[in-house]
Order: structure tokens, then sequence, then C-alpha cells
């Protein structure tokens, strides 16, 4: 057992007091979660860095090399462990690396102490398996063999072959069913005491036997940093590439919306776009339903899309469409990179299926995942630390993003869908970031833009008429003239050169929306760099003879009466000139206006009209129109705490050092001491009794100051708390050791006093 000195801190409170400014402001700031709302003073700060949810935040970003250095401390058989023994243990790492760990360690108070590393008891609890190893025998209760090396080396093949798995980085295994019932070799061991029973269907391997079987590595395997292939390829050409990938994402977002501007998708029930719709917009882009679903994602990332109206249930776009489409092409592209980055949503599950076997819908609430964010910008950081041109392939950066958060390695499956994604909105090329997706990752929006500056060609305000009845867009377009062909062209094909056809249905689709043959000839001539061929003129006038012998208005209501007399004098009563009435025919006026609103102005006119139901039907009141239940897809959490800035920190700082002043100036409390051993006499029996592996008779006063006395068979001594079976309640328990009064072994002829 390694013994405090009387000048060494003795708990994590007192070593954080030890602490100097700069160290506490490095501990906030590794772990802002504990310092929002400010602690009041160190033992608060302690506090909160016991959270079981702010250690495992905290553990979650270590690296495996960090980790493995934690286990050494975590499975040394005493409380404390040299500083200079942990490098001595893991002769596979090299000593400034497992400097780096400890520093790193210590930083978030996740080990404590200078000359001499504890393992707080949070952090102990939450690391259930330290180096892929189980629980102690007595832990498990489980009475293992006398001589454990000779019973091990008895067993049949079949049955180490268990044992060896289970020691390998998780002790737990399930117990197979099977017909030979006991005949199983897990079963046999089972029997035998080599392994422990955690319930009816899962054993676990002890830790004195996983220690046996692994040797000379207690460890496992070192885990140093990976060194993969780097992947190398000319900057330029990754720009040229990624803007040519980014021109066509600006492109597609902007015909989806236009399709949606003209016929909204459907707000499915569950949330979501219906297949229906997805397969229409499809066709209308070219594109497959895959590109289509990740298309609709993007926008809506991008805030371009979203369900309209608090009584409308469809998706269409946005006001900030409106702003987007007359950005400049950097910025656009921009707006879009930037909402993918930081989308909780994973569009890459669009068509799998549920848990029930539904296939996922696109903008669908199941594909809300919260890691997302966290996943995108770790690949893409992992990326950045390599120079301009260099990258890594897809499986040799998954795994080391495993390498630097193993904690986390099962939220890593998206990663290589996330890579395709990237590539197709131009951050990635071939494994390699971009200029704009290195600005996207340390600048946002705007580094997004400056990346990608000069890469995208400028908006053009012209077409080549052909005489094949097309028009060739030789760039982008802008957006008023973009807007104008989506409607009187269709789009043929699209890339570096759009490509649109002029059609009798295009051409019809433009009258029908307010366009007149004069001004289609005035636009093609106006916008055409080539003169316009006839065959186009003659188009726009056959289509535009046809059109409109046939007329179909709406009105909102009608009037009728069998008295023409009485219509004509409505009609021409000054008193119903708000009620917009005309002529429909004879004994029929119909207005725009609701039939409330006419039925408003013409009983404040003295008439005494009567309310009609589609039926004929005289009604007392006409009903109201109908309202769709609006729903609105939820809104994203949010998000994890901001790191704290300087200022931040400081005053919180301040704040601590502050609390501890008061502390200490208040008078101390009166201690009533216990005669008897101290409590490092108290230590001292319960170490001997892990050592031993013997129970110990228990004086123990809980915080309600009830006294007992029982037999405790203790498993670890750790952070000032004893962990034990206690043999009354049959159940594992913990105990603060200044709250033990009395301490003996079993087989001593009577307990020795102790002062708690």
């Amino acid at each position: 057992m390694v013994r405090m000195p009387a000048d060494r801190p003795a708990t994590l409170s007192a070593w954080l007091r030890t602490r100097s400014d700069a160290q506490l402001a490095a501990l906030l700031a590794a772990r802002p979660d504990v310092a929002r709302p400010a602690p009041s003073d160190v033992i608060a700060l302690a506090s909160r860095l016991a959270v079981p949810v702010s250690v495992d935040r905290a553990l979650d970003d270590l690296d495996a090399a960090t980790l493995q250095v934690l286990d050494v401390v975590l499975l040394a058989p005493t409380d404390g462990v040299e500083a200079a023994e942990v490098a001595a243990s893991l002769p596979g790492l090299p000593e400034d690396v497992v400097a780096a760990a400890v520093e790193r360690l210590t930083t978030r108070a996740l080990l404590w102490g200078d000359d001499v590393l504890h393992a707080p008891d949070h952090v102990r609890r939450a690391v259930r398996y330290p180096a892929g190893l189980g629980r102690r025998a007595a832990e498990l209760r489980v009475t293992l063999p006398a001589d454990l090396p000779a019973a091990v080396g008895a067993l049949d093949p079949a049955e180490r072959q268990v044992l060896e798995r289970l020691a390998g980085d998780r002790p737990v295994g399930h117990l197979p069913e099977t017909g030979g019932g006991a005949a199983s070799p897990a079963r046999r061991l089972l029997q035998a005491g080599l392994l422990a029973r955690v319930d009816a269907l899962n054993v676990e391997l002890p830790r004195e036997i996983g220690l046996l079987l692994r040797g000379d590595r207690p460890y496992g395997p070192s885990r140093p940093e990976p060194r993969p292939a780097v992947v190398e390829r000319d900057p330029a050409a990754v720009d040229r590439q990624a803007a040519g990938a980014a021109l066509e994402s600006v492109g597609r977002v902007g015909e989806l919306l236009a399709v949606l501007e003209e016929e909204p998708a459907g707000l499915l029930r569950s949330g979501g776009v219906a297949v229906r719709d997805r397969k229409r917009l499809a066709k209308a882009l070219s594109v497959s339903e895959t590109d289509a679903g990740w298309l609709l994602e993007l926008a809506f990332a991008a805030g371009l899309l979203d369900v309209g109206g608090p009584h409308r249930d469809e998706w269409l776009p946005t006001r900030g469409y409106d702003l987007w489409r007359e950005q400049p092409l950097a910025d656009r592209w921009a707006a879009l990179a930037a909402g993918w980055l930081d989308s909780p949503r994973l569009p890459s599950l669009v068509g799998q299926r549920d848990v029930a076997g539904k296939a996922v819908n696109a903008l669908s609430p199941d594909l809300v995942r919260h890691t997302a964010p966290a996943i995108r910008r770790s690949a893409l950081t992992a990326l950045a630390a390599s120079p301009p041109g260099s990258g890594l392939a897809p499986d040799d950066l998954v795994a080391l993003l495993r390498w630097r958060t193993p904690r986390r390695a099962d939220r890593l499956a998206p990663v290589p869908d996330v890579l395709a994604e990237a590539a197709r909105l131009g951050v990635l090329v071939g494994g390699v970031l971009s200029t704009g997706g290195r600005g996207l990752l340390t600048r946002g929006e705007e580094g997004a833009a400056d990346g990608v500056q000069g890469l995208l060609p400028e908006p053009v305000d012209h077409v080549l008429a052909q005489p094949d009845l097309t028009l060739v867009a030789p760039g982008p377009l802008v957006a008023a003239l973009a807007d104008t062909l989506s409607v009187v062209a269709d789009v043929e094909s699209s890339g570096g050169a759009t490509v649109f056809r002029v059609s009798e249905s295009s051409v019809r689709r433009a009258l029908d929306a307010g366009w007149s043959a004069t001004g289609l000839h005035d636009l093609f001539a106006r916008s055409s760099r080539t003169p316009v061929p006839q065959a186009l003129d003659y188009l726009v006038d056959d289509v535009a003879r046809q059109h409109g012998r046939l007329r179909v208005g709406s009105i909102e209501c009608y009037v009728r009466s069998d008295d023409h007399g009485l219509l004509s004098q409505v009609l021409g009563d000054r008193r119903t000139a708000a009620a917009e009435l005309r002529r429909l025919a004879p004994g029929v006026l119909v207005s725009g206006l609701g039939a409330d609103e006419v039925l408003t102005v013409l009983r404040g006119a003295g008439y005494a009209p009567a309310g009609e139901s589609p039926g004929g039907a005289v009604l007392t009141r006409p009903p109201a129109r109908p309202r769709a239940a609006g729903r609105r897809p939820g809104l994203p959490p949010s998000a994890a705490a901001r790191p704290l800035t300087e200022a931040e920190t400081a005053a919180t700082v301040r704040e601590i050092r502050a609390g501890d002043a008061a502390l200490a100036a208040r008078p101390a409390a009166p201690v009533r001491q216990v005669p008897g051993v101290t409590t490092a006499g108290t230590l001292e029996v319960l170490s001997r009794a892990i050592r031993d592996g013997v129970p110990v008779w228990l004086g123990y006063v809980d915080a309600q100051g009830s006294g007992s006395q029982r037999v405790v068979q203790p498993v670890s001594l750790a952070g000032g708390f004893l962990q034990g079976w206690d043999e009354r309640r049959q159940e594992s328990r913990t105990f603060a050791v200044h709250r033990i009064t009395t301490v003996a072994l079993v087989d001593e002829e009577a307990p020795a006093a102790g002062n708690g």
C-alpha cells in the first residue's frame, strides 16, 4: 500500500486546492459542463466532477493510449501508483506519450495526485471493465481453485478457447443455449468455478483468470496512435473537382426548390416526404430517388425548405430561399455546406428499414441523430491534420477515429456515408479536404465561401438559342433569368452548361403563367446572344393562337334569387359595393369574397339573405372553411455547452477561490474523537483484509446517524470509500471510510475501535 505523507493532499478536493489558477482554468476548459453555473468552492467543483454524465463525457473524449494509462492506475492492487511506475507498466508506449496521457488525465481530474496518482471512486465506477478485464472473484462471489494455473492448464482446448476469448477486450459473454446442457464448454467452466454467472444468460470471467491468461501483458496489447498511409493529390486539382461538385450541388438544390415552388410536396402524418413525391421530384430533376432524398435533406439543413405555414401540410421553399438565390455562388454553396455540417440528421438513412421494417422517408424525424454533427466534425478534423493535398482512405480514417475515441467506436458506423456526402458536396475529394472544406471547418460559412472564391464561374445573363429549339446557358444563370427560363423551358441536361428545351407544353405553361406571345418574343430576342431561330418564333405564335379560347375562373360564393329585379337592386346599391358582386347570369351574382363576408355586407345594407349549403338547403349559419391541422417538425435539441471563453474561465476560477476563502474563514466545528486506533490504522486493517481475502467486522454509522455492526468481505479501497460484500444483506455495498467506527478481522478476538 502506498502511504500518504502528511504534507500530501488526502482527497480530490484537497488536491484541487493545491492546483494553480492556470491549472484550474485548464480543468474548466477541458470539462466546461462543470463550470456552468460557476461552482461556489472547490468542494462544489469536486462534487460536479463526480456526476456520472460528466465523467462519461470526459472519458469519451480520451484516446486509446490515454485510457490504457488510466487502466494501469485502476488495476493497481492498492490505491495510488507512483507516476514513474506507470511508464514501466506500459513498455510498448513511448515515455512522452505516457507523460502526455498522465497530464491529460490529471488536467481533467480523472486522476489526481502529483508523484502518486489516484483514481477517484466515480472514475472507477464509470470504467466497469478496465483494460477489458472482469471484476475480482471475491466481488463476483466466486471461489477460485487453490492452484489456479494448474486448473487452467488442465482444461481441454474448447474450454481454454472460451476463457481466452473472454480474456480479450470484453470479459462478459453469452451463455449458449445448447441441447448438450451441462456438456457445453461454458457450462463446464461455470460448474468448475472458472466463470461467474451475471444473470440467466450472461457470464463473466474473473479478473484473476484474465490476468493469468494474459501473462506478461496484463493491460493487453499496447495501443499507440496508428500511422495510416497518406493519400497524396494535387491541391489545385482537388479544388477544381470540388468546385465542380459544389456547382452541381447548388444547381440541383435550386432546381429542386423551383419545382417545389410550383408544386409543394405533401407532409406525411408521421413526418417527412411521401415516396410518391420523392419519385415525382426525381423524375422532374432526372436524378435517382436516392439523390432526390439527399437534395431534400440538404435544402432542409440549409434552411431553404420547411413546412409551409401553420395551417399547411406541405413542404415548400422558405423565405430564406428568396434571399439565397440572389447571393453569389460561393455564398450559396457555403450556406449548403454549413447547414450540412451542423445538421443533426443522417441523410444516408433515407430508404433504409427501421426496427418495424418500414422504409424511412426523407425529412422524417427518424433521421435525427444528435451525434451526427460531432461525427462529421471529428472526421473532417482528422483529415485537416494532414497538409493541403494530403488525406486518408476511408478505412484508415475510421481506424484512426476508433483509436481517438474508442468509447464512441459504436457511433462511427455512419462515417463512410458522411465521407460520401462530403465528396458529393465538394468538401472532400478522394479523401483529401478541399480549400473550401478546410475553411468550412475552421471559420464556418464565411471560411467556406472564401475557400471557393474564384473557383466558381460568375453567373451569366444570356443564353444561346439553337435551331433545334434549345437554349444553351454557358454557365450558371443569374437568378432572374433562371426563374424565367424555368417557366418557359424545360431543363434537358445540366452541368457546366445547362441545356433548356422550348416545347409546345413549355410555351403553353408560360402563357398560362401570364406571358403573352409578344412578351416571349422579346424575352428570347433580349436573352439570346445568337439570332432567334425562325422555328422558335413560329412555335410561340402557333401555341398562342390556340391559347385562351376557353376561360376558367374561380369564385368564393354566389348570390342567387328568382326575383331578378331584387338582384338588380342589390347590384346597383352603393351600400353593397364592399361585397364585390358581379352578374354571372340571369338570377346569379358572384363574388370573390367568402360567404360570411358577403352575408355580413348584405345584412348590413338592410337585406335578409339566407345561407345555402352546396346541396341547396338553407342554413342558419354557413359552415366555416375547414382548416388543415398544421404540423411542424420538432426543433432540434439545444446544442451541447459551448466552450468557455478565457474571460468566463478566469471569472469562474476567481469565484471558486473566493468561496474557498470564505469557507476557511468560518470557525471550525468541534470534532468528536473516538478513542482507539487512527484512520490510518483503519486503512491498514482494511488493506490487510483485501490482500488476504478475509472478511472483517465493521462498525458503521450511516448518514442518518444510525449505527450498526456487520460482517463485510472487503473488495477494494479507493478514494476514501470501501467497496465490499455485506454478508447480512447479501449485496455489494459502498462504505465511506470516515463513517467506520470499528474494524477488525473476523479471526481476531475483538474489534478495534476506529475514529471514522
